[in-house]
């Protein structure tokens, strides 16, 4: 569109209701920076909308408006109180994919299951959908229908993890944070880390193998095993969220993905490797001609600014072009 491929222009509509009606976020304490913060690690959210009867959360109208986000009023359509912001936000937010093209990612703020029909539009019109809700008044039907999806925080949530790990460090909050999948729980992957936790006298000094999550270790392995050459980072990444669009690697204890990239380099599931300025995965008995340079480069004092650099994956054509 405008010749820069990785900068998304973002449209963000609220279900403002939806957030904070039982969720343990009221309208006095929402705060939007966390959740915009992801967005613009994105690309610009050029559109911001609101949707309620703003009589009733008057306490959030200053926060909002400090943010840039137009509150649009919908009063309730009948004498029980029935919300209309659900059919306003719908009507608008298809109105804009076919009035402006170059918006190309919709973040549909709710848990609601009934905005299901609407990812489902936009994705067929070939509009990348990310949804934004509170983790346990959220609908794992609206979960599956994005592309990808972020948790909002309540704030007791948040002082909880801080507490937690504080006590007990960031491996062992991964082990116990993890929610199951909705719908489809995974045996094992609670039960290892409680496992490993409770055995005293283990004397284990490097995380154990369940702090990786498993969809992690399954798509790098898939991926591996079909590549005809290194692979790209962004595009393991990019795998695991389709499969799991609530995937966040930070659940896991692992504050970057490279950073959990590391620790299936540890565990011997993948190599990294350099060429040129970009770092690429390989697998672990990989006979690469030219990728002695990488392969040479062992954890140490190397690694940390591995780290910093993995977190950007451009794209490899464009650094041949460079």
């Amino acid at each position: 569109m405008n010749g820069r491929t990785n900068e998304h222009r973002i449209a963000l509509f609220l279900d403002f209701e939806n957030l904070v009606t039982n969720t343990g976020i009221s309208a006095s304490n929402f705060d939007l920076q966390p959740s915009l913060d992801r967005l613009l690690e994105k690309g610009k959210v050029v559109f911001r909308r609101a949707y309620c009867d703003w009589s009733r959360f008057s306490d959030a109208k200053i926060g909002l408006h400090r943010f840039g986000v137009e509150l649009i009023d919908v009063p309730p359509s009948t004498r029980a109180g029935k919300n209309g912001a659900d059919m306003r936000l719908v009507i608008d937010a298809l109105e804009l994919c076919y009035a402006r093209e170059s918006i190309d990612t919709f973040v549909i703020a709710s848990g609601d299951s009934d905005f299901c029909p609407l990812a489902y539009k936009l994705r067929e019109n070939g509009r990348t959908v990310i949804g934004l809700a509170v983790k346990e008044s959220t609908s794992p039907l609206f979960v599956n229908a994005c592309d990808e999806f972020i948790y909002l925080r309540t704030r007791q949530r948040s002082e909880k993890g801080d507490k937690e790990k504080g006590r007990h460090g960031a491996a062992e909050e991964a082990g116990h944070g993890k929610r199951a999948r909705h719908g489809r729980e995974s045996t094992g992957r609670g039960s290892k880390a409680e496992s490993t936790q409770a055995a005293p006298g283990a004397g284990s000094k490097a995380p154990a193998k369940s702090d990786v999550p498993q969809i992690a270790r399954e798509v790098v392995q898939n991926l591996l095993a079909r590549a005809t050459g290194p692979v790209n980072p962004s595009l393991i990444k990019e795998t695991i969220v389709r499969k799991e669009p609530d995937f966040d690697e930070s659940e896991y204890g692992f504050a970057t993905f490279a950073k959990l990239l590391a620790a299936l380099e540890q565990e011997g599931v993948l190599r990294r490797i350099q060429q040129g300025r970009q770092w690429y995965v390989v697998g672990p008995d990989a006979d690469l001609g030219g990728g002695s340079e990488g392969k040479g480069k062992k954890p140490g004092r190397a690694r940390v600014e591995e780290e910093d650099e993995l977190e950007s994956y451009p794209d490899p054509e464009e650094d041949d072009a460079l």
